[in-house]
């Protein structure tokens, strides 16, 4: 079962709700009585790092620059 939260809470608890979907719950976030969109947790496996930028240049690579080398 996923959790309800208003859309005004959860934008002003943010890092609460960060720190809840790090553990794995899952939310629905509902304005005016009316779902609006969902937030859960990535499932890892379905994730792939293709490039990690941060290994080329500390704080990652700007996405202008990569953009005008291609």
């Amino acid at each position: 079962m996923k959790n309800i939260v208003g859309l005004k809470d959860f934008r002003e608890n943010l890092p609460k709700y960060e720190r809840r979907i790090g553990k794995g719950q899952s939310f629905i976030v509902m304005k005016r009585s009316k779902p609006l969109f969902a937030v859960s947790p990535v499932d890892e496996d379905e994730w792939e790092t293709v490039i990690d930028f941060t290994k080329i240049k500390k704080g990652g690579v700007d996405i202008h620059d990569l953009l005008k080398r291609l």
